[in-house]
Parts: C-alpha cells; sequence; structure tokens
C-alpha cells in the first residue's frame, strides 16, 4: 500500500493544487504519527472526519444485501474478535461533489478506485456525495491525491465542519425554476471551503440552493442554511434574489428552517454564510453534541436574536472580493447540447421502454431536449458502471451528468431524438430502472450494512419492498406510484424518513426473551415544497411484517381517498388512529423462535438478529409483565399525544408527552426499585441515581442524549407548549422510550437488571 502511495505521489507532483497537495502530504504525515501514538486519538478522528474518512461497521465481509464483499489487506480474524478501528479494518471515503456535479472523467477515476481500494461498488448518498465503503486508511492519500488531479475533494466531507453544498440537479433546465442557482451553489463552495471561519463548529453545518418553492429538489426547509431562488420587478427590470431559510435539519428530533430573508441580494450570500458560520462558531453549543447543530442555537437565541447577531457580525467583515467576482459571470457557464433538438420516436409497444420514459424522462425548459434519470437501487453502482455512464454521457451529450439527493443520477441535454436509443445504451448495462422519483424509488441510509449506529436493515428492507413493489408495478395505481418511501436504519434520519410520505425507522425490540428488528412507522411528511412537513412515528412493527404494513397503508388509501387527494391530505383527513389501529394487528400473535426462526432476523441477513436473557422464575416473569404494561401505555401516551396535536390542542399534547417521558422512565426504575411511585421528583430522582449517574443509561453512540431530553422536559414541566414545541417534544419523547427499550435489552442481556 505504502509503495503505491509513493508511485500515485511523485506521478501527480505538479498536478494537483499547492495547497491542496500540501494537505494530503499533512495528512498522510499524520497518519504516521497516529500509528506510532504521537497524536492523541480524539484529535485525529477529527482530522480524518474532515478528510472524508469514517471508520464503518463490518460484518464479517458480508454486506446485508447479500453482495460478497472483498476482502482487502486487513486481518480479519483480528477485526472479528475486537473492537472496530481505523487500522485493523477498512473504513469508508466520503467524496464530496458539490450540487451533485460530476463529469465523465471524474467518473471513470472514480471507477478505478472502487475497483483498486474498495470492493467494486460506489454508493450515492442523499447529499449527492460518493462514498466507497471497505477502503483501508492506508490507502486514503493515494485516492485523495487521484482524486484531486480530476478536480474532486474529500475535504470536509465529514466532521464539524460546512458539508457538502446540495442543489437542485435541475438548475438550469427545470421549466418551473427562478434562475440556474449552479453559479451561486459554486461560488458558496468554493468560498467556505476550508475558510477559516467555519473550523470552530461543534457539529457539521449543512448548506443547499433550491432553483424553486414547490418542488423537492433542494430541500431547504430541513438545511441550516438553504436557498431558494426568487425574483422581483423593481422599476421595469427583473431582480434576482435568495429567500434565505435557517435552522432546518433532520437527525433525532427535526426542525424546520426559518425564514431569515425574504429576498437577499446575491451579492450578499457569501457575506452573511460567513457571518453565520461566525457565529456559529463563537455561540454554537461544543459541549453536549446533541444540542450542537445551528437549530438548537436559533431555537434558544430565538430567530429575531439570531438575525441581529448574524448582521452585527457582518458588518464587522473585511471587504473580500470573493464576495461579488463570481457574479460577473454567472450566466457565463451555462450548458449547451451535442445533439440537435428532436422528438421522441415511436416506442412500438415495448411496454418497459414506456414506462421508463413516463417515469425517468423530464422535459427541460428548452425545447426539443429533456432529462434522463439513471435510478440506482439503493444508491448503488458497480465500477464497470460508472465507466459505461461515462461513455454513455459522451456519446449522448458534454457530460452533463448530476447527482440527486434520491441517489440517483441526471443526465442533462439529451435530445428528444436520442432517448429511445439513450434507454437502449443504459438497458444493455443494467441502469435501465424504471421508477425515478416515485414508490419505486426508495432510500435508505447504508443501516446495518456498514453504519456503527444502525438498528435494523435498512437496506434489506428497501431491496425486499423493491421487489414486492416491482411484482406489481404496472398495475399500481397513479396515486400510489407516486409515493415516497424513506427508510433509515436507526432515528438519526440519514435515509430521511421524517419527510417521506411513508418513512421507517429502525429499532428493536424483545419477543418471547428473543431481541427482534423492528420498524416505527412514520406518516404525515411531505417530500414537495422543499421538505414542507415532518412526520411522526405511530407504531414498531416487527421488520418482517414492514412489506405486510405497507400493503395495507396503500390499500387503505386506495379504498378511502378522494378524488385527486393526495396523501399527506389523506393522513390528515383520516386521522393516525384509524391507520395505526389497522396496523397494531401486525403487532400481535407473533410466532415462537422454535415455530419461525427467521422472524427473529433481519432482511437479508441470515444470522439471528440477538438473543436476550430469558431469565427464569416467576420473579423474573413478573418484572418482564410489568414493564412491558409500563411501556405499552406510555407507547400509547404519546400516540395520544400526536391525536391531539393533529386536533390542535398543542398544549395537552406536550403535556400528555412529558407524561409518556415520566412513565418509561419510571418502567425502567421499577426493574431495580419496585416501590418507586408516579411522583415525577421520585421518578427523575432515582433514575439519576440509578440508570444516569452509573451510565446504564448512557447510549455507546449517542452518549447521555436520551436522558438530557427527559432532565430538559422535566425542568420546562411548566412551559406553554404551541404546536411546534409540543411536536418536538412527542419527537423527544418517543426517542426516549426507544432509549429505555433499549437498555433494558442490553441489561437483561448483561443479566444485571435487578438488585
Amino acid at each position: 500500500m505504502k509503495a503505491s502511495n509513493e508511485i500515485w505521489k511523485e506521478r501527480l507532483t505538479g498536478q494537483l493544487p499547492p495547497d491542496l497537495a500540501e494537505e494530503i502530504d499533512t495528512f498522510e504525515t499524520e497518519i504516521n504519527l497516529r500509528r506510532e501514538g504521537k497524536v492523541d486519538e480524539k484529535i485525529f478522528a477529527e482530522t480524518r472526519l474532515r478528510r472524508g474518512v469514517y471508520g464503518q461497521r463490518y460484518d464479517n465481509g458480508q454486506r446485508h444485501d447479500g453482495v460478497e464483499s472483498r476482502q482487502l489487506a486487513f486481518d480479519v480474524e483480528k477485526q472479528t474478535k475486537g473492537p472496530n478501528t481505523v487500522w485493523d479494518a477498512p473504513g469508508m471515503m466520503r467524496i464530496k461533489i458539490p450540487y451533485g456535479g460530476i463529469n465523465p472523467e471524474q467518473l471513470e477515476v472514480l471507477a478505478e478506485l472502487a475497483e483498486e481500494y474498495s470492493d467494486s461498488i460506489a454508493h450515492i448518498t442523499t447529499r449527492q456525495d460518493f462514498q466507497l465503503h471497505f477502503v483501508h486508511i492506508d490507502n486514503t492519500p493515494v485516492l485523495m491525491r487521484r482524486l484531486a488531479a480530476v478536480g474532486i475533494t474529500t475535504r470536509e466531507a465529514c466532521g464539524n465542519s460546512v458539508r457538502n453544498v446540495t442543489g437542485c440537479p435541475f438548475a438550469g433546465v427545470c421549466p418551473d425554476e427562478a434562475f440556474d442557482v449552479t453559479p451561486y451553489a459554486n461560488a458558496l463552495t468554493q468560498f467556505l471551503l476550508g475558510h477559516p471561519d467555519a473550523q470552530n463548529f461543534g457539529r457539521k453545518f449543512k448548506p443547499t440552493f433550491s432553483g424553486c418553492a414547490e418542488h423537492s429538489c433542494g430541500l431547504t426547509a430541513m438545511h441550516d442554511l438553504g436557498l431558494t431562488a426568487t425574483t422581483r420587478e423593481v422599476d421595469g427590470k427583473t431582480e434576482r434574489g435568495f429567500k434565505v431559510y435557517v435552522g432546518g435539519g433532520l437527525g433525532t428530533v427535526p426542525r424546520q428552517a426559518k425564514l431569515f430573508d425574504d429576498f437577499m441580494s446575491p451579492a450578499e450570500i457569501l457575506p452573511v454564510a460567513q457571518a453565520m458560520a461566525r457565529v456559529f462558531g463563537k455561540h454554537g453549543e461544543k459541549k453536549t453534541r446533541s444540542r450542537a447543530r445551528l437549530k438548537f442555537l436559533i431555537e434558544s437565541w430565538g430567530l429575531e436574536k439570531f438575525k441581529e447577531e448574524v448582521l452585527a457580525e457582518r458588518a464587522k467583515l473585511r471587504e473580500d472580493p470573493q464576495w461579488t467576482e463570481f457574479l460577473a459571470n454567472v450566466d457565463g457557464c451555462e450548458e449547451s447540447p451535442l445533439h440537435p433538438p428532436g422528438e421522441i420516436p415511436a416506442v412500438n409497444g415495448d411496454q418497459r421502454l414506456a414506462h421508463w420514459i413516463q417515469t425517468n424522462v423530464r422535459q427541460q425548459r428548452q425545447e426539443g431536449y429533456v432529462t434522463a434519470t439513471v435510478s440506482l437501487p439503493l444508491g448503488d453502482l458497480t465500477a464497470d458502471q460508472l465507466r459505461s455512464l461515462a461513455d454513455i454521457a459522451r456519446r449522448f451529450t458534454k457530460g452533463t451528468i448530476r447527482t440527486t439527493v434520491e441517489q440517483n443520477f441526471v443526465i442533462r441535454w439529451v435530445s428528444k431524438a436520442d432517448v429511445v436509443d439513450l434507454y437502449h445504451a443504459l438497458d444493455a448495462v443494467g441502469l435501465s430502472e424504471p421508477g425515478a422519483s416515485n414508490i419505486m424509488d426508495i432510500v435508505a441510509c447504508p443501516g446495518t450494512d456498514t453504519c456503527k449506529l444502525g438498528i435494523s436493515s435498512s437496506r434489506g428492507l428497501a431491496g425486499e419492498l423493491r421487489k414486492r413493489l416491482a411484482e406489481k408495478s404496472f398495475q399500481l395505481d397513479e396515486a400510489i406510484q407516486n409515493l415516497h418511501i424513506k427508510i433509515s436504519g436507526c432515528f438519526n434520519s440519514c435515509g430521511q424518513h421524517h419527510v417521506a410520505d411513508i418513512g421507517f425507522y429502525g429499532v428493536s425490540r424483545t419477543v418471547q426473551g428473543f431481541k427482534v428488528p423492528h420498524f416505527q412507522v412514520v406518516l404525515g411528511g411531505q417530500w414537495e415544497e422543499n421538505a414542507g412537513s415532518y412526520g411522526l412515528p405511530i407504531v414498531a412493527i416487527p421488520s418482517k411484517r414492514i412489506p405486510d404494513a405497507l400493503e395495507r397503508i396503500t390499500q387503505h388509501f386506495m379504498d378511502n381517498r378522494e378524488p385527486d387527494e393526495r396523501f399527506t391530505n389523506y393522513v390528515q383527513r383520516i386521522g393516525k388512529g384509524p391507520i395505526r389501529q389497522f396496523l397494531e394487528e401486525l403487532t400481535e400473535d407473533l410466532p415462537s423462535h422454535e415455530k419461525d426462526s427467521d422472524f427473529y432476523s433481519d432482511w437479508a441477513d441470515p444470522r439471528q438478529y440477538g438473543i436476550g436473557d430469558i431469565g427464569k422464575g416467576e420473579c423474573a416473569g413478573e418484572v418482564v409483565t410489568h414493564y412491558q404494561f409500563e411501556m405499552s401505555g406510555a407507547e400509547r401516551m404519546i400516540f395520544g399525544a400526536q391525536i391531539l396535536l393533529d386536533d390542535g390542542n398543542a398544549e395537552e399534547a406536550g403535556k400528555q408527552a412529558y407524561d409518556a417521558m415520566i412513565r418509561a422512565a419510571k418502567a425502567i426504575v421499577q426493574i431495580q426499585y419496585d416501590d418507586v411511585t408516579s411522583d415525577p421528583d421520585e421518578v427523575i430522582e432515582e433514575f439519576k441515581e440509578r440508570f444516569f449517574d452509573t451510565e446504564l443509561f448512557y447510549d455507546p453512540y449517542a452518549g447521555p442524549k436520551f436522558a438530557n431530553y427527559l432532565f430538559a422536559a422535566y425542568e420546562n414541566a411548566d412551559r406553554t407548549h404551541d404546536a411546534e414545541s409540543a411536536h418536538h417534544l412527542i419527537e423527544e419523547s418517543q426517542l426516549f422510550v426507544e432509549a429505555v427499550h433499549s437498555c433494558y435489552n442490553r441489561l437483561r442481556s448483561e443479566g444485571v437488571e435487578a438488585n
């Protein structure tokens, strides 16, 4: 590996920007120093994360989607016996692709790297990035150099930094956009990359650009900084500007972004972004990571104070020519076609081709041209497919390709006359999947395949749902086809389950002494209007019954929807109560392990999911029964709070969500001290002494976050709730309940549940 690094370093000398070459050399030195024990692990962890290098979960060479992984140059036996470290096992390399813009040459380099250093598979993320998995850390410098030689960086792809600036993949060709946001997204990317004012964050900072308000391509409502293009007429002239939103984010408890400025001049977006970075760096939380995002600073201060601080900081900034230099050429980088415009040829009865054209081909605002979406199941494609896609892009366009937040590619500037030939070219290399941006186009995070936080197999479930939907895709009603499904392997919403029509996130439950993978069903989210609303979980269902749950939900929608009613409106009109009622049947009459052991494993993973310590004797049986009774009651109260919120009673919804947290805390306390009353003061005191101070409730990855939700709710028990605060508390209450379940399962398996 070192020899390879030296060969490529010598070969690429002089081809990299000097500052980037120096940075990669420095990182290579830091790797060696850390290996020698001369750099603290915490410092090195942030160093590698800021350069896109993650540790990853590794399960003995088998990805949970059933794809055999190459065993790279590391000690597999050592890895399976000990903790996962970046030295003993391969990790993940995240590669920034600003606003998704990429060209054929870059695709070919990615193909080479996937083949030589990874498992020959490249993965597109929901931030339009690429990820390569199973990459050894010793190889990361050579990857960085080879990427830099074609204009790609991994810098600040991870860590407490400004993450990839995302943008609408249809920018410049969308009929509905105000104007092309591409040059503005590119300018912000280059300006903030490595900027000294953006290096002191407690957590990440995510920006995005959207060309319009009605679609979902930019998702401005769920970003720290979201900019939506808009125009206005002044003295008979059209002026460009941006609606600026701040403080959005998904994660465990999502927040919708708030309007910071109704019309910001393009000349101000870079200095204001710089000022926001300075304010976030100075005043954002540093100690408690769960409160360290910008959304919590804005929530604490209020939008008006935040705006005052940002504008005051903006006034102090020294003038920087970069703020406006790019504006002179915003219309000078427009793309152009390779072939003349035309019309789509007849499909001659080819049903699959017709379906692909219907779902994957989108009219451009330029007459005679379309954008074609290459749907990628689970966001994956092979090295050979990357090379083929590069060839196809050159054949039909001038290399105008972008990645999307739905983990796909779009090929822009395709002449309508070439659509049929393009389809056949894609079909020949396995890239002609229909169903872009509809129910078949399921988004899933890596989940238990490679993520250390994964609880349930999001990719495995996505694969199963796709398979079942494909069997009847041509028969699905258009209202069903247009639904969006998004799956996360845990509560962190990397799969964006909060903004799906139907979302799922992984949780765990104990059934008859065995751990069983489950998914919470999330309803009420809205993908359109840039992630216009966030859903809430209504019931946890065993993973193996989620396909049945989806079928029940979609069938009920079809049977009860009003003409032209969208799914979001249907959920609001019907109410979550009736939906939960027919889904709860799937949580009953669960098979025993002896009768159906497959029920106790996850999708695409034949291994048993996990066994809890069943416990023997009447005492243990009574404790389990009482615990389950209390926890079931807490979950019913959380759902009741949702119903109250939907009915407009935010005050009672907030109170009931708080009461549910107290009841769940009491449930876990009672396994050690069964004389605890329901008095909140006593419950909190006992919980703190027995579970928080002893770190029995400490999550290995989230730390004390979920316990802090409880303490914060207790300290603010007398607050008055509005719809937003009640929504947040319901979400936090559900997450606290899930943490109680996890703690209980862990204690049972360790045999330390009672005094």
